[in-house]
């Protein structure tokens, strides 16, 4: 076992909490995964029939991540990606589009859910010339996960920050501007944020519904409209075409939700470098 495989599954047991749903297993459910439980399939079944944009959604936003990831390689040449709010391995995982490019990359997954967790020897299948690590953390506490995240990757060094789908589960309380900017901070100039975030610009009630339904289950979910969604992005260079919803940033071949209506994917996603 590598040292960092060690440093994930080194711990107490953990109380899965299989009775309540919980994000990282709903979102597996929705892209057709197996680590899940009848708690999470209910929500995730509740959220589908008040929305059925709630079922497109993960798909898109998933294409978007492997896009964004290759985007980030191959052409603007980073080598090193902090992966918060990972959730439970989906092909292609970060580090596979990733040292895909370049063997060597090197890749930080955080997340703070236990059956992720027990996932993490999955999740660390590096290639030998790259490093993967994982770091069992909430983003609320953004600066145990830069310190942590120190020991596998050259913060004097370019990194992409990726906040994929997890910030909607954030709410205003816990002032997700404020942890953003905080892991921004830390990054060096030439470094880059790929975020992309649920909203209901389309579909207003129907997201609504899904919100109430977490709520009910005791998992917060705010999803955002459009320009709350880009003051995320304050202070730094957008890539073109600047926040758009995920199916519409630099489509390729692999697509499989470019013909989708843009009320089905709901999903705001944008790449911007920190000057």
């Amino acid at each position: 076992m590598t040292e960092a495989a060690s440093r994930a599954t080194d711990r107490a047991p953990v109380d899965l909490r299989t009775d309540v749903p919980h994000p990282a297993r709903v979102y597996d459910y929705l892209l057709g995964g197996k680590d899940n439980f009848p708690a999470d399939r209910t929500a995730a079944e509740h959220g589908r029939s008040s929305n059925p944009a709630s079922d497109v959604a993960p798909g898109a936003n998933r294409d978007w991540l492997r896009r964004a990831v290759t985007y980030l390689t191959a052409e603007q040449g980073i080598r090193q990606f902090l992966d918060i709010g990972t959730g439970l391995p989906t092909a292609p995982n970060v580090h596979e589009v990733a040292q895909g490019i370049d063997p060597g990359a090197r890749v930080v997954y955080t997340d703070h859910d236990p059956i992720v967790l027990a996932h993490a020897r999955a999740l660390l299948a590096s290639n030998p010339s790259g490093v993967t690590d994982y770091l069992d953390a909430d983003l609320r506490d953004p600066e145990r996960i830069i310190e942590a995240a120190k020991r596998t990757l050259d913060f004097d060094q370019p990194v992409a920050l990726l906040l994929v789908a997890i910030l909607h589960f954030i709410g205003d309380a816990d002032e997700p501007h404020r942890i953003v900017g905080q892991l921004l901070d830390a990054l060096p100039s030439g470094s880059y944020l790929a975020l992309s975030h649920l909203t209901g610009d389309f579909l207003p009630e129907q997201w609504k519904k899904v919100e109430e339904i977490y709520a009910a289950r005791g998992v917060t979910m705010q999803v955002r409209p459009k320009p709350v969604i880009e003051s995320f992005f304050d202070g730094l260079e957008l890539v073109d075409p600047g926040v758009t919803l995920v199916h519409r940033w630099h489509p390729d071949d692999q697509d499989r939700f470019a013909d989708r209506s843009d009320e089905l994917v709901s999903v705001y996603g944008a790449v911007a470098r920190k000057p």
